[in-house]
C-alpha cells in the first residue's frame, strides 16, 4: 500500500550513476497525462474557472503547458490578479469535484502493465504536483492501488517539480538509489526533475504534450504507448548484468 510522508533535504546527483544491482529496478510515474486520463476534467475545470472569473474563451495550451506543476502556481501565473486566485482555485475544484469520476479515466494497458510489473517485482511510486487526496482519489477510482506501493503529491514536499525533490523523496522510501530507477512521465517538467535526481528518464508520448517539447527536456527514452515499458525495462535491466 502507498502512502505519503513529508521530505527531507538531499544531495543532487551531479550524473546519473552507472547501474550496479541486480534487484528490479524501482519505477516511478507521474500520475495526470501517464497513468490517468485527466486531460478533459482538468482543461474541463480550467475552462470552467476562466469563463467564470475572468468573462473570456480560455487558451488551453496556456494551461496544458504548466500541467505537472503545482496548481496554485499556474494559477496565480495566468490570473494576474491575487484577489481572483483564491475563488479561481475554488472554482476549479468544484467543478473536479463534481465531475471527477466522471471524466477521469485510464489509459489503455495501464493497469494491466502496472500489473505484470508488479508481478515482477518492481517497486513502485507515483510522483505527482496533485494534491494527495486528489491523488489518492483517482488511484482509486482506476483500480491501481493494488499496484503501487508510495504516493508522493503536493503535500508531501516542499518543493515540486521540475524540482528534483519529489523524485528523491520517492526513491527514499522505496530504499533505492537514483541509478537503481526510472521515471515515467508526460511532461518536460518530469524529465527536467527525473534527469536533475540522477534517474533514467522515460517521456510518454500518449500525454497532452508534442514530442518536441518532450525531446528539448532530454529524457533517455520516448515511448508511444505504455505496454512498451517491461520490455524497455528488461533491456535496461539485460545490459546492466
Amino acid at each position: 500500500m502507498y502512502y505519503s510522508t513529508m521530505a527531507h533535504t538531499y544531495a543532487r546527483p551531479e550524473t546519473t550513476a552507472s547501474r550496479t544491482s541486480d534487484r528490479p529496478l524501482a519505477l516511478l510515474f507521474d500520475l495526470d497525462g501517464t497513468l490517468a486520463d485527466s486531460v478533459e476534467l482538468i482543461v474541463g475545470a480550467y475552462r470552467h474557472a476562466f469563463t467564470t472569473h475572468l468573462n473570456g474563451t480560455p487558451d488551453d495550451e496556456q494551461w496544458i503547458s504548466g500541467m505537472g506543476t503545482p496548481l496554485l502556481g499556474q494559477i496565480r501565473k495566468l490570473v494576474g490578479d491575487e484577489a481572483l486566485v483564491d475563488p479561481f482555485l475554488t472554482t476549479y475544484r468544484e467543478f473536479q469535484r463534481l465531475n471527477h469520476d466522471r471524466l477521469m479515466r485510464e489509459f489503455d494497458g495501464v493497469r494491466d502493465t502496472l500489473e505484470l510489473l508488479h508481478r515482477r517485482g518492481h517497486p513502485t511510486a507515483v510522483v505527482t504536483s496533485k494534491a494527495n487526496d486528489g491523488a489518492h482519489r483517482a488511484i482509486k477510482l482506476l483500480e491501481l492501488e493494488p499496484f503501487l506501493d508510495e504516493l508522493v503529491g503536493l503535500d508531501s514536499c516542499q518543493h515540486h517539480k521540475p524540482d528534483p525533490e519529489p523524485v528523491l523523496l520517492a526513491l527514499d522510501l522505496l530504499g533505492y538509489s537514483p541509478a537503481e530507477a526510472l521515471f515515467l512521465g508526460d511532461s518536460p517538467h518530469d524529465v527536467r526533475a527525473g534527469n536533475e535526481a540522477g534517474v533514467t528518464t522515460v517521456a510518454a508520448l500518449w500525454g497532452p504534450f508534442p514530442r518536441p517539447a518532450l525531446e528539448a527536456a532530454s529524457p533517455r527514452f520516448l515511448i508511444e504507448h505504455i505496454r512498451e515499458l517491461p520490455a524497455l525495462i528488461a533491456t535496461l535491466e539485460h545490459g546492466a548484468r
